[in-house]
C-alpha cells in the first residue's frame, strides 16, 4: 500500500509503497510476513551481548555497541577504548572499511588520514561490542561472525524471546554480522519491550543507554539522535532499507518498512504514526529542492 508521496511543486511525482506496525494504534500494509530490520535490529543484539555477560565500562559505551554511529571523533575514541579495555586493536575488527556517514568529519579525515578503515564503519561500535563479549567469555575472536558462533547463537537466542517470534531467515548484514528475519510486528513488538522492562535488566538498559546517550546512536542532526534527545523516553533506531522502529512507554511502538527501501520516506510516516498516538515530535521534514530552493516534500498518505 501507499504509505508516502513525493510532492514537486504541487504534482504528486512519486510514491512510496510499504507497511507499517502500530501497538496502541492501527497497523497498515503486510506487517506478520518476515523482513529484515537491518540496523534496527542492533538493539537487541546488544541485549543478546549483555545476557551472554557483556560488561560495558560505562553506558555510553552500550549506546555506541546499540547503534549506527555516524563517524565523528568521538565515535572513533570511543570505538578504540571498548577495543582498548578488551585488550584488542581495531585489527580485530571484521565489518568493511568505510568512511565516516558525517560529512565534516569524513572530509577531516581524508584531508588528515587517508581512506577508508574499519574502525571508522558505522557498525563498528557494535562489533566491539561483539568482541568485547567474546572476550569476557573466552570465545574465539577470528570466527565471532560465524552463525553457529556461541556469541550468534546467544544473540539469535535474545531476538526470538524479544520479538516473540522465530527467526524465519538467516542473511549477512552489510557489516558482515548475522542478520536476522522477524515481522514488523516482531520489531515493534522487541522496541516496546525494551522501553517497558524493569530497570537494571538488559533490556531497559539498552533502552535507557540508547535515550541518555543519543549521539552515540548515530550522531549530529541524525534523526535517531534527534528524536530521542527531543522526546522523553522514546526510543529509535533506523535501518537501512527504509526500517525504522521507535517506541515510547504508555504510548506504543511502531515499526515501518518502506518497500523500496527508500530511506526518505521514513520519517514523515513515522512522525506521522506517533501524533496519532499522541506524541509530541518535533519537525523533521524531508524537502524536495528545486534550482536549489524548496519545493515540495516527502509527506504521509493514510
Amino acid at each position: 500500500m501507499i504509505i508516502a508521496e513525493v510532492v514537486r511543486s504541487g504534482f504528486v511525482e512519486s510514491v512510496h509503497h510499504g507497511s507499517v506496525a502500530v501497538l496502541g494504534g492501527t497497523s497498515r500494509g503486510d506487517v506478520t510476513s518476515p523482513m529484515f530490520p537491518r540496523s534496527s535490529n542492533k538493539p537487541l543484539q546488544a541485549v543478546g551481548m549483555l545476557r551472554a555477560g557483556l560488561a560495558p565500562r560505562e553506558e555510553a559505551d552500550l549506546a555506541l555497541m546499540s547503534g549506527s554511529h555516524y563517524g565523528e571523533p568521538f565515535h572513533v575514541r570511543r570505538v578504540r577504548e571498548i577495543l582498548g579495555a578488551a585488550g584488542l586493536d581495531p585489527g580485530a575488527l571484521r565489518c568493511p572499511a568505510a568512511l565516516p556517514l558525517d560529512e565534516a568529519s569524513r572530509n577531516a579525515w581524508l584531508r588528515s588520514q587517508g581512506g577508508p578503515e574499519r574502525i571508522l564503519m558505522n557498525c563498528s561500535g557494535k562489533h566491539a561490542g561483539m568482541l568485547a563479549t567474546c572476550a569476557v567469555n573466552g570465545w574465539p575472536l577470528e570466527s565471532y561472525l560465524d552463525p553457529k558462533h556461541p556469541l550468534q547463537v546467544a544473540i539469535v537466542a535474545a531476538v526470538t524471546d524479544l520479538a516473540g517470534e522465530p527467526i524465519a531467515a538467516t542473511g549477512v548484514d552489510g557489516c558482515g554480522a548475522p542478520l536476522f528475519a522477524i515481522s514488523l510486528t516482531g520489531l515493534a513488538r522487541a522496541f516496546q519491550r525494551l522501553v517497558e522492562a524493569p530497570a537494571g535488566t538488559p533490556e531497559r538498559r539498552v533502552a535507557d543507554a540508547m535515550r541518555a546517550h543519543p549521539e552515540m546512536v548515530a550522531g549530529t542532526g541524525a534523526h535517531d539522535t534527534v528524536l530521542m534527545g527531543a522526546v522523553p523516553g522514546l526510543l529509535a533506531k533506523g535501518g537501512a532499507e527504509g526500517v525504522v522502529a521507535v517506541a515510547v512507554p504508555g504510548r506504543g511502538a511502531v515499526a515501518i518498512k518502506v518497500e523500496d527501501g527508500a530511506m526518505r520516506a521514513r520519517t514523515p510516516v513515522l512522525l506521522d504514526e506517533l501524533r496519532r498516538l499522541g506524541v509530541e515530535v518535533p519537525e523533521l521534514p524531508e524537502i524536495v529542492f528545486g534550482g536549489g530552493e524548496p519545493v515540495g516534500e516527502v509527506r504521509p498518505v493514510r
